[in-house]
C-alpha cells in the first residue's frame, strides 16, 4: 500500500526530478525545440508507477509529452497524471498539427504536474488554463529553479534572443591554461577530458576564438565511443577570416559543421576559399575595439535556432564573454599538476573578480572528476 507518511508533494518532486534527468539526455539535439522530459504514471495499491517517459526527439519534434503518450499506446494513460518539466505547448505550428495540450486532453489524462511555466509571454499560462478548462487538474512550479537552469537556454532565447554560453578551461595547479608562448599543454586527466566530450554532444555548439583555432588546431568533435554522431556545430569567433584552409576545422566541415563569424570589413576573398571548402561564413558589425560584436554575434546565433553553446574558447574570449554580461556558466578544472614557470593565465583578474562577486556569479557545484578538481559558476546578475 502507499506509504502515509510520503505526502502527494513529494511523489510529485520525485516525478518531476526524473522528468527533468530524463529530457536532459537528449540535450544537445532538439534545438531550437527546448528539451523537455515527460513522464506517465497510473494510480495502483502501492503507489502510482511510471507506465512511459518521454522526451523531445532530435530535431524538435515530437515534443515530450507527445513522446511520452506515443510509448504509453492507447488507453494507457486515461485517468493518470502527467509530469512535464514545461508547460505544454497550447499554439499550432506549421510542423505539428496537434498542439500538445491536446494531446494531453485526447490521452485522458486526471492531472498534470508541471514544472516550470512557458517563457514566451504570448503563450505563458495558457497551456495551463485550457487543461484546466478541460477538467484537469494542474500543479505547477514544482522543482522550478531547477527546471529553469535545465531550460536557460531556451529561456534565454525566448525572452532575450540569444543562447546560453557555457565557458569551460582547464589549468594547472598553479593557474595556467597554456605554456610559454602560448604552446599547448595537456592539462586534463583522461577522465576530465570525456567528460568534456559529453559536455560537447550535450550541446548546440562549440565556440571557440581563433586564437585558439590557431594555437592549438583543434578537431572539436565528440570522440567517445558510439557518440560520433552527436558532434554539435562548430563556431569559430574570426573577426578577419584568418581561419587556415589547412586546419582540422575546414578539412572536415563536410562532416561535421563549422560556421565562421566575422566582422562586415572581413576580406571577401577568404570568406569564398572558406565558403569553397564547405564552411558556412557569416558577419556581424565590429564592437569599437575592431573584433567583432559579441552581442550582435549571440543574438545572429540565436536566430538560427541555437539555444547552448560550449565555449572553448580560450581567456581572452570568457572575459569579454563575462564583461558583456553574455556568459551564463562558468566551469573551471584544475589539475594537481603545476607548470612550474610562467605561461598563459586561464582564469584572468576580471573574470576572476566576477566569478568572486556573489552578486554576479554563484559556486554551484564543486567535486572532482578523476584526479582535476572542478568548480562551476553559474550567473545570478
Amino acid at each position: 500500500m502507499t506509504d502515509p507518511g510520503r505526502e502527494p508533494a513529494a511523489i510529485d518532486r520525485a516525478f518531476i526530478r526524473q522528468a527533468l534527468d530524463f529530457g536532459a539526455r537528449g540535450q544537445g539535439t532538439t534545438w531550437p525545440n527546448p528539451c523537455v522530459g515527460a513522464l506517465v504514471t497510473q494510480a495502483t495499491p502501492d503507489g502510482p508507477v511510471i507506465v512511459a517517459r518521454g522526451h523531445t526527439q532530435p530535431g524538435g519534434r515530437p515534443h515530450g509529452e507527445a513522446n511520452a503518450f506515443d510509448r504509453a499506446g492507447p488507453n494507457a494513460a486515461a485517468g493518470g497524471t502527467l509530469y512535464v518539466t514545461l508547460e505544454p505547448c497550447s499554439h499550432r505550428t506549421i510542423r505539428a498539427a496537434t498542439p500538445c495540450v491536446e494531446r494531453t486532453i485526447l490521452a485522458g489524462v486526471r492531472r498534470v504536474v508541471c514544472a516550470m511555466a512557458d517563457p514566451n509571454p504570448l503563450f505563458r499560462g495558457l497551456g495551463f488554463a485550457l487543461l484546466r478548462a478541460a477538467g484537469i487538474a494542474v500543479t505547477t512550479g514544482v522543482l522550478e529553479d531547477q527546471a529553469q537552469r535545465i531550460h536557460r537556454g531556451h529561456v534565454l532565447r525566448v525572452t532575450q534572443g540569444r543562447p546560453m554560453v557555457t565557458f569551460k578551461i582547464a589549468r594547472t595547479a598553479d593557474g595556467y591554461a597554456g605554456g610559454p608562448g602560448g604552446s599547448r599543454l595537456a592539462v586534463s586527466c583522461p577522465a576530465a577530458g570525456g567528460w568534456v566530450h559529453l559536455q560537447r554532444a550535450h550541446h548546440d555548439a562549440i565556440m571557440l576564438g581563433i586564437g585558439s583555432v590557431l594555437a592549438d588546431d583543434p578537431l572539436l568533435t565528440v570522440r567517445l565511443p558510439g557518440m560520433a554522431a552527436r558532434s554539435p556545430i562548430r563556431i569559430v569567433l574570426d573577426s578577419q577570416l584568418r581561419l587556415p584552409l589547412s586546419s582540422q576545422l575546414v578539412k572536415t566541415a563536410a562532416e561535421v559543421p563549422v560556421w565562421v563569424i566575422a566582422t562586415e570589413a572581413a576580406p571577401v576573398e577568404r570568406e569564398l576559399e572558406l565558403v569553397a571548402a564547405g564552411v558556412e561564413v557569416m558577419r556581424v558589425s565590429a564592437g569599437a575595439d575592431g573584433h567583432l560584436d559579441l552581442a550582435e554575434a549571440l543574438h545572429l546565433l540565436g536566430t538560427r535556432g541555437l539555444t547552448r553553446i560550449f565555449s572553448e574558447g580560450g581567456p581572452t574570449v570568457a572575459e569579454k564573454l563575462a564583461l558583456a554580461g553574455l556568459l551564463d556558466e562558468v566551469i573551471v578544472s584544475t589539475s594537481p599538476n603545476a607548470l612550474g614557470q610562467p605561461g598563459i593565465i586561464a582564469v584572468r583578474p576580471p573574470l576572476a573578480a566576477l566569478l568572486a562577486d556573489g552578486d554576479v556569479y554563484a559556486r554551484v557545484e564543486t567535486g572532482f572528476i578523476g584526479r582535476d578538481r572542478f568548480e562551476h559558476f553559474t550567473r545570478t546578475g
